[in-house]
């Protein structure tokens, strides 16, 4: 492939922090950097680059001791999310949702004990509303099936 003016550039900053770093003296620099203007393919300039790292080399970090880290958090449980939700959203559809956020609470309960992950309040939260939701719903339906009775 040919080789853009970019490519040409970059290969000369690679042999710049190469001799920057003291890894070329200054007459193979010059050599160098005159045969990376006059390349015509990537593949030339990759030559010219092949022994030296390309750009600076970072200075080793010293490494932070684990006790001084952060602890990692543990991931959220996706269906305690969705259990809370479904419970939430009870009283705006009027408890359609409350069989979902039952039993996305119960399957999220048994994957938080499973796995250790976190969200057993919100699983808790959207089992609690969506009992009350199916419960509410079964006092009404057999309220209206005493009153269908009584009315005849």
């Amino acid at each position: 492939m040919r080789a853009s003016h970019a490519d040409r550039e970059r290969a000369v900053d690679v042999l710049r922090a190469g001799y920057g770093e003291g890894r070329l003296e200054k007459p193979e620099f010059d050599q160098r950097v005159a045969r990376a203007y006059a390349a015509r393919t990537v593949g030339e300039l990759a030559l010219l680059v092949a022994d030296l790292p390309q750009g600076p080399v970072p200075h080793a970090a010293h490494a932070v001791p684990a006790v001084f880290l952060p602890a990692p958090r543990a991931r959220v449980n996706g269906k305690a999310v969705a259990s809370a939700v479904c419970g939430g959203l009870c009283l705006v559809t009027f408890g359609i949702t409350g069989i979902p956020a039952v039993i996305l609470g119960h399957a999220a309960r048994a994957e938080i004990r499973r796995t250790g992950e976190e969200g057993d309040g919100m699983a808790l939260t959207g089992l609690a509303l969506g009992w009350l939701a199916n419960g509410a719903w079964t006092v009404l339906m057999l309220l209206s099936f005493a009153l269908a009775l009584a009315t005849g």
